[in-house]
């Protein structure tokens, strides 16, 4: 009877194609750009950084490194990076600037899709694509919580602990409460709530809670104690409007659209 298993060296070749293949496959996959939990790095410009999780150590975040749920990313002086999070949003970082990704499109206990983000210090801009009621984006810093759809803003939060949210297009809820509720497309008109009062229990409310809507072309700065310092409209040809940082970062978008 003729024999019809392969011979020794047929055998080894497919074994040495069937592994090529399978190491092909992973790489292809680890460059496949960004999935619904997770961003890429899509522009660096100087020295940037990323720390996953808990680990210390900060190591080169290169043009194309994937962004997790938990990592931070730190620019460092005349630095810059852009991350794109899902299809067109995207969080730019200007010089000296720490931004903590809490958390990416992952799924609450009540079905709802939550991106959350912290600016740690430093200066970003974000374009944010407007969201369904089940979904909700936030940006915060250590004083405030914004509630971002359908918007393109600047966020700062200085050295004195002073918070700016500069809103280009669209509208932005900036609260002190982290129980900050799902941006909808209803309208919402600013409001303050109510201040401290004595309530049942031990204790008493002793910080002020407070929601404020900026929309296109608006601006609030607020201080570390909740202090509305400036608050209003500004223009295209103010002097803060000149600078690189943001002439750069509306050339951006406009190669982007």
């Amino acid at each position: 009877m003729k024999n019809i298993l392969p011979s020794k060296s047929t055998f080894y070749r497919i074994i040495v194609f069937s592994s090529l293949a399978f190491f092909i496959f992973i790489a292809l996959y680890a460059g496949t750009p960004t999935t619904s939990k997770q961003g890429l790095v899509t522009y660096v410009d100087g020295s940037v950084k990323k720390r996953a999780g808990e680990v210390t150590e900060w190591t080169p975040a290169p043009k194309n490194t994937r962004i997790l749920s938990g990592d931070k990313v730190r620019t460092y002086q005349k630095s810059r990076a852009e991350l794109q999070l899902e299809e067109l949003e995207v969080i730019r970082m200007a010089p000296q600037t720490t931004i903590d990704v809490i958390q990416l499109y992952e799924e609450t206990k009540e079905k709802r899709r939550e991106t959350k983000i912290n600016l740690v210090e430093g200066d970003i801009w974000a374009k944010v694509n407007k969201k369904k009621g089940e979904e909700k984006f936030s940006i915060s810093t250590p004083l405030t919580v914004s509630a971002i759809t359908g918007t393109t803003l600047r966020l700062r939060f200085d050295e004195d602990s002073t918070t700016q949210l500069k809103v280009y297009n669209g509208e932005v809820q900036i609260t002190n409460s982290t129980d900050i509720p799902p941006v909808t497309p209803k309208t919402i008109q600013p409001q303050q709530v109510p201040g401290p009062h004595q309530v049942p229990g031990p204790h008493q409310v002793s910080v002020e809670e407070w929601l404020y809507i900026v929309k296109s072309m608006q601006q609030i700065t607020i201080d570390n104690k909740g202090k509305v310092l400036n608050q209003g409209s500004f223009s295209p040809n103010d002097v803060d409007e000149k600078q690189d940082w943001i002439k750069w970062n509306i050339q951006r978008d406009r190669i982007q659209k």
